[in-house]
């Protein structure tokens, strides 16, 4: 099972500046060291599609804790338009993935099969493609199967507004938010039906806001709090 963390995935804190250049070393190293696309670390013929793959760990954020809700608009890669915001209510998984990388092509009939097991339940999947051409990530989908829409990242201008939360080199990372759309949970690389279908229950069973400051249970039955107040039990 991939190793769980609790904490929050807002902007992280600057680093004393010796810390920060020699961490620019290792990036730098660690980019330049990925392999060719057979090696799993990027084409070597397309330096822009150099990644650090993530180890599949997981971080849970407490609802307590959680940021403002994700803003993601665009053109999808099937010629529509979508904005998360209009999905907000249920949960929503966010995957971030490109044709050329070979964990995402490992992880892709895991993601279909967790959107085929939670898609009747209200869960929505949104896919955003970066670095890719239009072409191969329509191949790529056809290939394996996947049947929930895909925002192309052009330029990178998704991923950016996801700073602090996604790596911009971390491909593939996988975000669970929540009703109101905030963060809930992140798996930093490939993750697997289970482990994701699991995180997403558990988004599924906290309480959800409705219309009017009302407050829908697990159990079917909504509570209107108090005027300054908060629902209590």
């Amino acid at each position: 099972m991939s190793p769980v963390a609790r904490g929050s995935l807002g902007p992280e804190r600057r680093p004393p500046a010796v810390a920060r250049i020699a961490l620019a070393v290792l990036t730098v190293f660690a980019l330049a060291s990925c392999a060719s696309d057979d090696g799993g670390r990027g084409s070597a013929r397309d330096p822009g599609t150099r990644y650090v793959e993530g180890s599949g760990a997981v971080t849970v954020v407490p609802a307590g804790e959680r940021g403002r809700p994700v803003a993601l608009s665009g053109d999808t890669l099937d010629g529509g338009r979508l904005d998360v915001a209009g999905l907000r209510g249920a949960p929503i998984v966010i995957n971030v993935w490109g044709s050329w990388c070979p964990p995402c092509r490992k992880e892709a009939p895991d993601l279909q099969a967790a959107y085929q097991r939670l898609r009747d339940d209200g869960v929505d999947f949104v896919g955003i493609n970066t670095r890719d051409r239009p072409a191969q990530a329509l191949a790529y989908e056809r290939r394996f199967g996947v049947t929930y829409p895909s925002l192309r990242d052009d330029g990178g201008r998704l991923l950016l507004a996801l700073r602090g939360a996604v790596p911009p080199a971390a491909i593939p990372t996988t975000l669970v938010l929540d009703h109101q759309g905030r963060i809930a949970a992140r798996v930093s690389g490939p993750v697997d039906t289970s482990t994701l279908v699991g995180l997403v229950s558990d988004v599924l069973a906290e309480t959800a806001p409705t219309a009017g400051g009302a407050t829908a249970s697990p159990t079917g039955g909504t509570t209107t709090p108090p005027a300054g107040g908060t629902t209590t039990s």
